[in-house]
């Protein structure tokens, strides 16, 4: 699966940005999309992760009631809806596909995923 995140940049705190991850699944379909975020000298970090098939969501309780993940089929694509943005959301985001079948908590790990978009930028300032 080929992935590539889009939709970055620089916004306040307390606004918005929408993140987009566009695959390519040509001969293989994705079970799940994770979103990760790795901010500067930390770990990648868990955001949240939709199940391909049936679109059930998951979410980290640092972003849950603030990001909403969606699935624009049109676009073949997995959005990333961020709403009240705090300047500790700031990180690069990446978005991933995992093509194994695990439960809700294997799909935090970022070793459940076996393909990672290139990232994007995100900056919230104070």
């Amino acid at each position: 699966v080929q992935l590539q995140a889009s939709g970055g940049g620089l916004v306040q705190a307390g606004g918005s940005l929408r993140l987009s991850c566009a695959t390519s699944t040509s001969t293989i379909s994705p079970v799940a999309i994770g979103w990760f975020r790795q901010a500067p000298g930390k770990e990648r970090e868990f955001v949240a992760h939709m199940s391909w098939s049936t679109g059930v969501t998951f979410y980290a309780d640092s972003v849950k009631g603030r990001f909403t993940v969606s699935r624009d089929n049109a676009r073949n694509a997995v959005n990333l809806q961020m709403n009240g943005l705090k300047p500790e959301d700031t990180a690069v985001y990446f978005c991933a596909a995992s093509v194994q079948y695990g439960d809700p908590v294997y799909y935090m790990k970022p070793r459940a995923y076996d393909d990672w978009g290139q990232g994007t930028q995100v900056t919230v300032s104070s």
